[in-house]
């Protein structure tokens, strides 16, 4: 029998600030990243996958569908311990192992660290998501320092560069990359000047790796999520931005994570053996 899913509308999400880096149980309300009424069909059972920015948002929801679909999954992340921990519990909860690993891919050395230490633990590597993002909201451009635009870039499109660089040894005929993007990296959003060159930057990466990957059979997609409600929102977003998350959108609410998850798996698996190259929109309906 189905759980009742929790959909929050934009109106019951209260102005709220929290320090960065946010803490998913911080957050008011909880987004639902469980996938309980989520109906697995052993699409990626066996796999590999590791998976950077999962100790929570749409990085742990794409954990966790992973491992129902039957994959075993290694999250990396940076400084949350205790929600990749929890990450880990609720993978392990669904029958599967899961490795966590402290990492910042910014560093190119932890990116192959990090790799390595995935096919240590499982012999291989079939999927590579790169999730982890940094964000902070100014209202002007003249806000934004040097320091957070290169951190921007070098967390969202280098430390992508650096997973891909780490991954593709070990990747083999069918195996597949999926980037997360984002709606605004294609429609813009003033307050988010730096985040959403890079998250463009990212979707013009995702085109032309696919084009040199094709001939090996490795497909590379991108999803780019509207607002979903996860940590990075309270964490740099200001109160009155964060209050009423969402409303723009056609559905008149913030995506949960769990919702962005499918779209992962089906880029992931073999039901999208014939999608490369794709920018997949997950928006709710965010159309400008």
């Amino acid at each position: 029998m189905n759980q009742e899913e929790f959909r929050p509308a934009s109106n019951d999400i209260p102005g709220q600030q929290l320090p960065y880096p946010a803490r998913q149980s911080d957050m008011n309300p909880a987004p639902d990243s469980d996938l309980s009424n989520y109906k697995p069909a052993g699409k990626l059972t066996d796999k590999v996958a590791i998976i950077t920015g999962a100790d929570s948002g749409i990085g742990r929801a794409v954990a966790i569908a992973f491992a129902m679909e039957g994959a075993d999954v290694a999250i990396v992340y940076n400084e949350n311990t205790d929600d990749a921990k929890y990450t880990q519990r609720i993978v392990e909860r669904k029958g599967r192992s899961c490795l966590i690993i402290k990492a910042d891919v910014r560093n190119s050395a932890a990116c192959q660290a990090a790799v390595q230490q995935t096919v240590d633990q499982y012999g291989k590597l079939n999927i590579l998501i790169n999730n982890a993002a940094y964000q902070m909201a100014q209202e002007n451009i003249e806000d934004i320092t040097e320091e957070q635009f290169r951190r921007t870039f070098e967390t969202n499109i280098f430390g992508y560069f650096f997973m891909v660089k780490a991954a593709l040894p070990h990747l083999h005929d069918g195996d597949a990359i999926v980037n997360t993007g984002s709606i605004v990296g294609i429609v813009g959003n003033p307050i988010l000047i730096d985040y959403t060159a890079s998250k463009g930057a990212i979707h013009a990466f995702t085109k032309s790796l696919a084009i040199q990957l094709g001939k090996r059979n490795i497909r590379v997609n991108c999803v780019a999520p509207g607002p979903v409600w996860t940590p990075n929102i309270p964490g740099t977003m200001p109160e009155d931005e964060v209050k009423n998350f969402g409303h723009e959108v056609a559905l008149a609410r913030p995506g949960q994570p769990e919702e962005l998850a499918p779209a992962y798996v089906l880029l992931a698996s073999s039901e999208g053996s014939f999608i490369t190259g794709s920018i997949v929109e997950v928006t709710g309906g965010k159309l400008g």
